[in-house]
């Protein structure tokens, strides 16, 4: 399965084409919030499963802030991160995923994407594709197939 994660896309539509493109061919397309709105613009051209959590700019009190779910035999705990202090730590990242027994992380809010294998958990964030603090607009892939999960970071340009 492959699986696109995007986050704080902060209202701004018009870098959606790009981010397809990078996200051709997911199956599952996960948006971390920060504006949960765009949500609604990725239904119009994404016609499969979105998975959504609300983030510190989002104020819907009908999406939750964390979502824990297996998906492809994958333990994910999903958050936007503001919760967690991830600006400036991820140990109480860490330790939320420790109690859930999470596989993977997916998290946001930083603006800078990373990849992280820790105790055997993966930590992955996307970035922002149109808002980097790093000067590298981007999302995640991740694939998994027969339990084996490859995770990458994508320049959007």
């Amino acid at each position: 399965m492959l699986i696109g994660v995007v986050s704080d896309t902060h209202r701004h539509t018009w870098i959606m084409e790009r981010v397809m493109e990078k996200l051709k061919g997911v199956d599952l397309l996960i948006h971390l919030g920060d504006n949960i709105q765009d949500v609604k613009e990725f239904k119009k051209v994404f016609k499969k499963r979105i998975i959504n959590v609300k983030g510190n700019c989002d104020y819907s009190s009908s999406i939750p802030s964390d979502i824990f779910e297996e998906i492809e035999g994958q333990n994910f705990f999903i958050t936007h991160g503001h919760h967690y202090d991830v600006k400036h730590s991820l140990s109480r990242l860490k330790y939320k995923a420790l109690e859930l027994n999470a596989d993977i992380v997916l998290f946001g809010h930083t603006h800078v994407s990373q990849i992280i294998y820790e105790e055997g958990i993966w930590f992955i964030n996307p970035g922002s594709p149109v808002l980097s603090r790093d000067g590298f607009n981007s999302v995640a892939l991740i694939n998994i197939d027969n339990n084996k999960i490859n995770a990458s970071i994508k320049a959007i340009r």
